[in-house]
């Protein structure tokens, strides 16, 4: 197995201000020293990723930057979206893409997260490739067809050099926010079902070389033992990114428990 550096994503969704994020940038740099066992970044909203940027770059945050999501186009009359360029050009490294509230409550389908992630891709974005079941198809056996689908077809027609340009993200979507949380041994099989399905687009080796992070009512508790699964490369991270001290503990859970 190749070796696969850890990510640890805070998601912080519709909250934080410019002004609290700049806060808790602040409080995350402070307490977060440079690794290189585990990479962490932060997806804040639009209107706080320059406060954030400013912050990192003035005071050497090792944080990445990420959005939450874009358009698949450079520029136009396309009135409330935001474009893989101005994402750039704020210094973000990570988009999320097809996460399950952007397809249940804003109409994501399959066919435009494809776009989304191959516009990101040619930009230089890493895009954070969200895909997941809903509790219904996990009690009706659905899950395994479902991810396939939704893993084929996120990335039809999209060629993948190497293991560096995407993450994909497991998010059952019954543990979103609910408190809800798959066992390690749950999660670590569905992440397994997602790679042996990027074997078969990609080849094994570079399957083996992807990053695949489980998401889902992610804290700092539970962080550990899902963590310590084999094919669980680190976490997209929800509610738990938007507390200083909660996301520290789970970026540094390697120390904490291994």
């Amino acid at each position: 197995m190749s070796e696969r550096r850890p990510l640890i994503a805070g998601n912080w969704k519709m909250f934080k201000t410019h002004l609290e994020a700049t806060s808790l940038v602040q409080a995350l740099g402070y307490k977060l020293p440079a690794r290189e066992g585990v990479e962490v970044a932060i997806c804040p909203p639009f209107t706080a990723l320059r406060s954030a940027q400013l912050v990192k770059d003035t005071d050497n945050v090792h944080i990445e930057l990420g959005a939450q999501d874009m358009y698949w186009e450079d520029e136009g009359a396309f009135t409330g979206q935001v474009s893989p360029t101005m994402l750039k050009s704020l210094g973000c490294k990570y988009v999320i893409i097809g996460h399950s509230e952007r397809r249940q409550l804003f109409a994501e389908t399959n066919e435009t997260v494809n776009k989304k992630i191959s516009s990101a891709m040619s930009h230089g974005l890493v895009p954070i490739f969200c895909c997941g079941e809903t509790l219904e198809q996990r009690e009706a056996g659905q899950m395994k067809d479902w991810l396939v689908s939704q893993v084929k077809s996120g990335l039809a027609g999209i060629e993948i050099d190497n293991g560096s340009q995407i993450v994909v993200a497991y998010e059952p979507i019954w543990a979103i926010g609910t408190g809800m949380t798959a066992t390690p041994q749950d999660a670590n099989d569905s992440c397994r079902v997602v790679r042996e399905t990027l074997a078969d687009l990609y080849g094994a080796e570079l399957a083996e070389s992807i990053r695949i992070l489980y998401g889902g009512s992610v804290k700092p508790d539970n962080s550990i033992q899902l963590m310590i699964e084999p094919q669980i490369d680190g976490a997209l991270v929800g509610g738990a990114s938007l507390k200083a001290d909660d996301f520290l503990r789970i970026c540094n859970y390697k120390s904490a428990g291994m």
